[in-house]
């Protein structure tokens, strides 16, 4: 009997192990399904969130606009500098001298010069500004004469201690330092961002204020010029800052045909009488700060 009682305590015993294995197997598989569950909620938020942050960062911002007011202003002051290029335009007649010669006038090559304006801006309208831009224009260009006639291969008609000596090609290099008043009508585009094109349109007045000196060609000191452009507002926090080009057609004719100082020279003279009119053209590029 004792061993009996033993043994129905070891059955016992061993189905109670039982029962606590199993509990604690439910229990774990329990808690690993709402692990599961818990790190797949988290997983979707963080997913969320990363989306959300995406979409945010790609969304289209609109640019800061500097100096968003500035065009409002009825007036405008500022200064500019630049460099320009001088070219004249020659109308030839044909004259044939009586031993022949007949000449022809170019400007073979281009070299920069220098130019500073002030500037004044009126504002007109949204999309319309005046402007006055006085200033000086320094430079120079030079001009090759040539007998058409001539055999090129020969150093001239004529030998140097002739009365008559010219020599075949001939080169004048011609100063100038003018005073330009530039009046322009600004057509502006809309704004776009922190940049804005434009067009001009207008007259220049300008007169050569350096001396001369008798040479093969003179030229009158006035001219006037019409004028065309175009360039781009650049918007900076502190100024405005505007590159241009600028086209220059010369109106009138330059050339000084009445030239008294070669009446005792008249090989000379041969080179004015052979044209018939002159005139200036520029190209101008310049920096505006506004």
């Amino acid at each position: 009997m004792r061993y009996l009682h033993k043994f129905r305590l070891f059955l016992l015993m061993n189905r109670l192990f039982r029962h606590i294995r199993a509990a604690y197997y439910r229990a774990s598989a329990a808690a690993f399904r709402s692990s599961r569950r818990h790190s797949l909620h988290s997983a979707m938020i963080l997913l969320m969130l990363t989306l959300a942050c995406a979409d945010a960062s790609g969304a289209p911002r609109e640019k800061l606009h500097n100096r968003p007011y500035a065009d409002q202003k009825r007036l405008h002051l500022g200064f500019s500098v630049g460099a320009h290029f001088q070219d004249l335009s020659f109308t030839h007649n044909g004259y044939i001298t009586p031993d022949g010669q007949r000449w022809v006038a170019e400007v073979p090559a281009f070299s920069p010069g220098f130019c500073v304006n002030v500037l004044g801006d009126l504002r007109l309208h949204k999309y319309l500004n005046l402007r006055l831009t006085p200033g000086m224009y320094f430079g120079s260009k030079t001009v090759r004469m040539i007998d058409f006639n001539a055999d090129q291969n020969a150093p001239s008609v004529s030998t140097p201690d002739d009365e008559n000596y010219i020599p075949i090609n001939a080169m004048q290099d011609v100063k100038s330092a003018y005073v330009v008043v530039p009046l322009d009508l600004k057509i502006s585009g809309d704004r776009l961002g922190n940049t804005r094109p434009y067009v001009t349109g207008g007259v220049m007045a300008s007169f050569d204020v350096s001396k001369k000196r008798s040479d093969y060609l003179m030229f009158n000191p006035a001219d006037v010029y019409l004028t065309v452009g175009l360039g781009c507002d650049f918007y900076l926090p502190f100024f405005k800052f505007i590159p241009e080009i600028k086209f220059c057609f010369g109106l009138t004719d330059i050339l000084k045909h009445d030239r008294p100082d070669l009446d005792l020279d008249p090989n000379t003279f041969k080179v004015t009488q052979s044209l018939s009119k002159v005139k200036s053209n520029m190209v101008v590029i310049n920096f505006y700060f506004e």
